[in-house]
């Protein structure tokens, strides 16, 4: 689930697409595109490109935003045409993609196998992150519930489905969450709900799995949970229009808790954004969505070689570490490789499982269904 809480121009978007197909890329420099948040960029830019530069002068690295996820795809797209025409994508690197699109492309070639073999200190990545050798999880995130414990004591935090929509429905005005299609926070307790009601099983959806009457079937009774708990929400039924305000309603008193990023939320206290008294709680009978971002590096890029140099570069203890305490995000390799420091310091949302939920068609399907049985009354705009 993407979190970018903006949208690129309709002119930096030609702009993007308007690149000239198969021109040949710039010798020696990684050509990285990344549809994630702007704070995620800045980490590129100002703490793992230098410090990879640094490593290896020899090679130069190249960070452009692709805008978000369907950048990225028409990026993709071109580049599975460029291997088809054995002809230069002009791109090396996506930041985090799944390779299982576009269709066709992993049994084509399109993406670069993972393996010990070419990738030193494979064996630090966390098992939870690996989903597939054609993607290298690097970190990850988890939507949490972060509230005020100044309202809420600790031992009275929600930790199942059943106790938080309890607790809503006990404590009206109190919750919010935004909307699914503007934040990953929001979206993943939409994502929630439809687990629910779906046996807990995060099995049951896969990408290539989608179907209209499918959809139809295992979402329908998700929108009843939700419909439910309109009328406890924040206004009776108000909804943000992203991660970031969720946050800042949090940090102003107007409400007791909302569903947040394990990311911002850490770097939202460690910024003074919310206060110490900010409280993070995890439902324990099935957590809340997340995942890992992972790269995924093209087999017809013209620094294919360079661009794997990377890899390894990412897994070390010092960019991991960056992870941690640069964006508050989760390291991709196992916590046993962080230092003893940070581990006692975050040992209350290191994750024993993060549920994840297919993007594609179901995105769409989840989005459209909310607004149309949920949330009739809101402008998508």
């Amino acid at each position: 689930m993407n979190r970018r809480e903006f949208l690129i121009t309709s002119s930096a978007a030609a702009g993007l697409l308007a690149l000239p197909r198969f021109a040949s890329a710039a010798a020696g420099t990684i050509d990285l595109y990344s549809g994630s948040d702007a704070n995620i960029i800045d980490l590129w830019n100002n703490i793992i490109r230098p410090a990879f530069e640094k490593a290896h002068p020899e090679v130069a690295l190249k960070v452009t935003d692709a805008g978000d996820n369907n950048g990225l795809r028409a990026i993709a797209d071109r580049a599975f045409a460029a291997l088809k025409a054995k002809a230069d994508p002009q791109a090396d690197i996506f930041e985090t993609f799944d390779p299982r699109l576009p269709a066709g492309g992993i049994d084509a070639g399109l993406w670069v196998k993972f393996s010990a073999e070419n990738v030193p200190g494979f064996d630090r990545v966390n098992p939870l992150a690996i989903d597939t050798p054609y993607a290298l999880p690097y970190r990850g995130s988890q939507v949490l519930l972060a509230y005020d414990k100044t309202k809420l004591d600790p031992k009275d935090a929600p930790k199942t489905w059943e106790q938080l929509t309890g607790w809503i429905k006990a404590n009206p005005g109190q919750f919010i969450y935004n909307r699914p299609d503007k934040g990953g926070s929001g979206g993943n307790f939409v994502r929630r709900a439809i687990h629910e009601v779906n046996g807990r099983d995060p099995k049951k959806f896969k990408i290539d799995n989608f179907t209209a009457d499918f959809a139809e079937q295992t979402l329908t009774p998700a929108w009843k949970i939700l419909n439910d708990l309109a009328p406890s929400l924040y206004q009776k039924g108000a909804y943000t229009a992203g991660n970031t305000q969720s946050i800042q309603l949090l940090a102003q008193g107007v409400v007791t808790m909302a569903p947040v990023w394990s990311d911002q939320v850490l770097q939202a206290i460690s910024q003074g954004v919310l206060p110490e008294t900010t409280g993070l709680v995890q439902l324990s009978d099935l957590a809340l969505c997340g995942g890992f971002s992972a790269m995924t590096i093209f087999t017809n890029g013209a620094n294919k070689d360079a661009a794997l140099k990377l890899a390894p570069f990412m897994l070390t203890s010092e960019m991991q570490e960056a992870i941690i305490t640069e964006i508050g995000g989760f390291p991709g390799v196992s916590w046993d490789h962080i230092s003893e420091d940070l581990r006692k310091k975050y040992a209350d949302v290191i994750p024993a499982a993060i549920p994840t939920f297919p993007a594609g068609d179901w995105e769409k399907a989840i989005n459209d269904g909310w607004y149309r049985n949920v949330a009739p009354g809101i402008s998508r705009t």
